[in-house]
């Protein structure tokens, strides 16, 4: 006799778990749910117990309380069965004709999941515990072939959610910015060039780029110690006639967009029927060298001048053209500031000392219009505030351009001046940064007999005229 069948004569006959082909998915099963092999131990029809273990007629006599509890409608089922030597599953479901079958038989509907219905068959117990091992082996992979898969899927379907949450701009702005309240971010605008003031033609794209490097390179060659960062072109929208764009674009051909690639100006037409155009100009990005430095000017009673005078460079930088000294035993304003310090480092390193604010207010070029006249302050009204300051003996707040990196002390009645060493084998600027033949000078100065009044030389006249265009270069 083979040891399979000494095998199943040793074991005794149990009633045994057959889930139904068909009724479910292998991923679907768990070890919660009644599985092929398992051993049935108990069975309750409408709350009371039917049959236990040994199940007297097997297979057979099961189908027969199936068949009369069906009758009566007590279908309501609870099977409890065992797994092993020590483990227990149970189901509760309810009887349902099994119409696959062929003859009048009756299996067990998972009442959790509809799609799972199990039926009963004679086995012996070795057999069930054969079952139970594979089954065991091909649920724990179909497991982790599951689990894995879910995390894949949910990988994939994972999305990033975004939103909007506050930020306390105010103290930011106060507590960060160099200069609070005020960025550091310097820029220089340049409008097309109109060659006829009556017309509407402008010049292309590449002439309002070449303006704005000149600007730039004028500037960096008068002493203005400036350093290109970036240059960008910026659109702007205007309402025109249609022939007085360089270029025109039909909104529905891709084609022509060639045509303004280079242009000063471009028009399309809106859905309306209205010329738009767009006017290309050039934005240029700079910065200070080395930054920007605040400088108080502290007033007194006994100041009867300020002790500096201010001027304008032709790309419309405001600068200190000249400083002066004290009488005797009493300082001036600038050179108790330490002003006049930083005036004497900026001439032996052949820059200008240029203002860039006033009361943290911008003093900076920012436009260039399209006739070519800039856009810049006006140094007899700064003149006149600064005088203002004076009589009111308010301080002066000034931020100044440096060119290199300084140590700066804190200035006082016997504080050491600022010490700004020149920058090693400093080239010397092509144009010299000395108060040119004309410029705009507008000086502070004290009246006789305790009196003020205001002075201005012939030259701070040209700062009423910002509308002309600007002169040449002398």
């Amino acid at each position: 006799m083979r040891s399979s069948e000494r095998a199943g004569a040793e074991s005794p006959q149990v009633l045994a778990i057959e889930c139904v082909k068909g009724s479910t998915k292998g991923e679907e099963w768990n070890g919660a749910l009644l599985q092929t092999g398992d051993i049935v131990e108990e069975v309750h029809v409408a709350g009371s117990m039917v049959g236990c273990a040994p199940f007297k007629g097997g297979r057979g006599g099961v189908q027969k309380l199936l068949r009369a509890s069906y009758k009566r409608n007590e279908t309501t089922i609870s099977v409890r069965a065992r797994r092993g030597r020590n483990e227990f599953v149970e189901m509760q479901g309810c009887i349902v004709p099994n119409e696959a079958a062929g003859r009048k038989q009756y299996i067990i509907r998972s009442v959790d999941d509809p799609n799972y219905a199990v039926a009963f068959v004679d086995r012996t117990e070795s057999e069930c515990f054969e079952i139970q091992g594979k089954q065991a082996l091909s649920l724990n992979f179909s497991f982790f072939r599951t689990k894995s898969s879910r995390v894949v899927s949910a990988l994939y379907n994972a999305q990033l959610k975004d939103g909007y949450v506050s930020y306390p701009w105010e103290k930011m702005m106060r507590e960060f910015l160099p200069i609070p309240n005020s960025s550091c971010f310097l820029s220089m605008l340049v409008l097309p060039c109109a060659p006829d003031n009556t017309s509407s033609q402008y010049n292309d794209l590449d002439d309002t780029l070449a303006r704005a490097n000149a600007w730039l390179v004028a500037a960096q060659a008068s002493g203005v110690p400036i350093a290109f960062m970036n240059v960008q072109t910026e659109p702007i929208l205007t309402k025109i006639s249609g022939d007085c764009a360089s270029s025109s674009v039909n909104a529905g051909s891709l084609s022509e967009l060639s045509n303004v690639t280079t242009a000063g100006v471009y028009g399309f037409e809106d859905y309306h029927g209205v010329d738009i155009g767009v006017v290309r100009s050039v934005r240029l990005w700079y910065a200070p060298i080395a930054g920007e430095f605040p400088v108080e000017v502290e007033l007194k009673d006994e100041d009867s001048r300020l002790g500096f005078s201010i001027s304008r460079t032709e790309e419309g930088f405001i600068y200190i053209s000249s400083v002066t000294d004290g009488d005797g035993d009493h300082e001036s304003a600038s050179q108790r500031s330490g002003l006049n310090a930083l005036y004497k480092a900026a001439t032996e390193a052949s820059k200008l000392l240029i203002v860039s604010r006033v009361s943290n207010e911008k003093v900076l070029p920012w436009l260039v219009s399209s006739d070519g006249a800039l856009r810049c302050f006006d140094t007899v009204s700064l003149s006149h505030k600064l005088s203002l300051h004076r009589h009111a003996l308010k301080p002066i707040l000034m931020h100044v351009f440096l060119w290199d990196r300084v140590s700066v002390g804190r200035p006082g009645t016997n504080a050491k001046q600022p010490s700004i060493p020149p920058p090693a084998a400093a080239k010397a600027p092509t144009k010299s940064p000395a108060l040119p033949g004309r410029s705009d000078v507008a000086q502070v100065a004290s009246s006789e007999q305790g009196g003020t009044r205001l002075s201005k030389d012939t030259a701070g006249e040209f700062s009423f005229r910002m509308e002309d265009p600007p002169s040449v270069r002398q």
